[in-house]
């Protein structure tokens, strides 16, 4: 069954029998403020709604996802090894049929796959797990060379919107001193006075982890799940919100 049109796609060169998407609030039957396609269950929505939204989903998919408890850490679980509900927060699958799943709301989603079409993964980087390493520990866990691997990045909150505090900076230019290039002053300040909110941008911090470890071939990025409340879940603006799910897997 084709995917539905408003659902994004991965925009990259990837061999034919890799298949991924990333949901968006259309096409589902939850409520507001969940409205429609909520496919998240602990964010306080109605289960029967949630479990509709699953089986709408999986009528797209060749197996149920491995839907992961995600806690902004750095562990990647296995779809056809790891039980439902395992703490992780990025997912690998070697085998057709099986499903890596991540839910986001403002993070960035990112989905890989190798130029060979042996391995694909999904992760959940909010800016604590990108931070703590989350991208490389996916990519370790490919078990492919870096220079072989392809990354898509979905929607996430955007370089004009995503407002952080200095020790998010700090995290970041402490591990790469590039890193100072993904970040602008929220506010316009002194020459002497250090800012007390920066605007970052998740999209390029992601970019230069991947090319610290040789993953050159990037693609998405640049749409803003905050400034676009028609399209996508916010839990910035709204708090009270649903997820968007990016799947991907190997076709049989």
């Amino acid at each position: 069954m084709p995917l539905p049109s408003e659902w994004l796609k991965p925009d990259w060169p990837a061999p034919a029998k890799v298949r991924g998407c990333m949901t968006t609030r259309a096409g589902g039957v939850s409520q507001p403020p969940y409205a429609s396609l909520n496919p998240a269950s602990h964010v306080g929505d109605d289960s029967l709604s949630v479990a509709e939204n699953r089986a709408i989903l999986r009528r797209h998919l060749p197996a149920e996802p491995l839907w992961l408890t995600q806690v902004h850490g750095d562990r990647v679980a296995e779809a056809g090894v790891d039980a439902e509900g395992v703490e992780a927060d990025a997912c690998i699958a070697r085998a057709p049929g099986r499903v890596c799943a991540v839910l986001t709301a403002d993070c960035l989603p990112v989905l890989f796959c190798d130029a060979a079409g042996t391995v694909v993964a999904a992760a959940h980087a909010g800016w604590r797990g990108l931070a703590g390493g989350v991208l490389e520990r996916t990519v370790e866990a490919m078990r492919v060379p870096p220079g072989q691997v392809m990354a898509w990045l979905g929607a996430a909150i955007g370089p004009d919107s995503f407002e952080v505090g200095p020790e998010v900076r700090e995290a970041f230019i402490e591990h790469d001193p590039l890193a100072a290039t993904a970040f602008r002053p929220a506010l316009p300040g002194t020459l002497d006075e250090a800012p007390h909110k920066w605007l970052a941008d998740i999209y390029a911090l992601a970019r230069l982890r991947l090319a610290r470890i040789g993953v050159s071939q990037v693609y998405g990025g640049g749409l803003c799940t905050l400034r676009h409340a028609e399209r996508f879940y916010s839990y910035r603006r709204e708090q009270k919100t649903g997820r968007m799910a990016s799947l991907i897997w190997l076709a049989e």
